[in-house]
């Protein structure tokens, strides 16, 4: 069976954000260097949650194309469990915290640069790598929900598992505020 077009957009997507978080991590920024690195910055761990989901879709396609037809019936049962990995993944983090980090960005940005980006950054961060973190999350899982049929979670299991997700991250960087 040929790649289909999906397939190589989502290839394209995953070798993209393995490119913006290899960038983004060869910067040497003074923030890097203090409590929880990179990982205290919800973009960052934005970035990781997207590249991690588009490598379980590349990784669903590859077990797709070579156990179709096999009859293996372990075999399609691991491929129906990550394919319901995938599909939690797209609606508890994937989707819901992308589209908060590019809205929540974009606003204050267009608010009050300062308060979330600011100038001085331009020194450290190209422009390409700032829309990559922050711009094309959105058009990507937007492409990715239109593109492919996604099984959802029950919305009280997922509502769960994004508020354990959103608390443990504000316990942690509360915890990181209360040390400095």
């Amino acid at each position: 069976m040929a790649l289909v077009p999906c397939q190589v957009l989502r290839v394209a997507i995953l070798l993209s954000y393995c490119s913006i978080l290899c960038n983004y991590k060869a910067i040497e920024m003074p923030s890097h260097q203090t409590y929880g690195g990179s990982w205290k910055f919800l973009t960052f761990i934005d970035l990781v949650i997207q590249a991690v989901f588009f490598g379980i879709c590349v990784l669903t396609d590859l077990s797709s194309l070579l156990t179709r037809g096999s009859g293996n019936q372990e075999q399609e049962r691991q491929l129906r469990k990550l394919i319901s990995l995938r599909d939690w993944m797209l609606a508890v983090l994937a989707f819901p915290v992308g589209v908060f980090v590019v809205a929540v960005f974009w606003i204050i940005y267009a608010y009050d640069r300062e308060m979330i980006y600011p100038k001085l950054l331009d020194n450290f961060i190209p422009g390409w790598l700032n829309h990559g973190m922050h711009t094309t999350v959105l058009p990507f899982i937007l492409i990715e929900m239109r593109t492919s049929h996604h099984a959802y979670p029950s919305r009280s299991s997922g509502l769960a598992a994004i508020c354990t997700f959103s608390v443990g991250y504000i316990l942690w960087y509360g915890r990181r505020e209360r040390e400095a």
